[in-house]
């Protein structure tokens, strides 16, 4: 049986994009919903909305891997939106969710949970 994400959020061009969707192919992940960045952009209120629905949100900045467990120790909003959003008051893309794990930004060790 394949696996599958329920949601997976994109842009076209982005270098780190590329890497988590060569990753979902190479490991028979597929995507349930596909939004691009570069279409749809959530700003402020709507991160933090995605966000706030997931139970556990990893957050990757090329090597560093941030989790937040947001039922026992949910960060503040603005910490939350520090670590989620990117340079353009946008939420940063790659994003990904499955089940109500949030993924924000790539890294092949913290996608290793998409295989489970």
């Amino acid at each position: 049986m394949a696996k599958s994400v329920d949601w997976y959020y994109h842009r076209n061009g982005c270098v780190t994009c590329g890497r988590s969707q060569g990753f979902l192919e190479a490991n028979g992940v597929k995507p349930k919903e596909v939004t691009s960045a570069n279409k749809i952009r959530y700003e402020d209120d709507a991160a933090l909305e995605i966000a706030k629905e997931a139970s556990k949100i990893i957050v990757s900045r090329g090597k560093k891997v941030e989790t937040f467990d947001m039922k026992k120790n949910p960060p503040s909003d603005a910490d939350l939106l520090k670590a989620i959003m990117g340079p353009s008051g946008k939420l940063r893309a790659p994003a990904l969710r499955k089940g109500k794990t949030l993924y924000i930004g790539f890294n092949e060790d913290a996608y290793a949970g998409l295989l489970k």
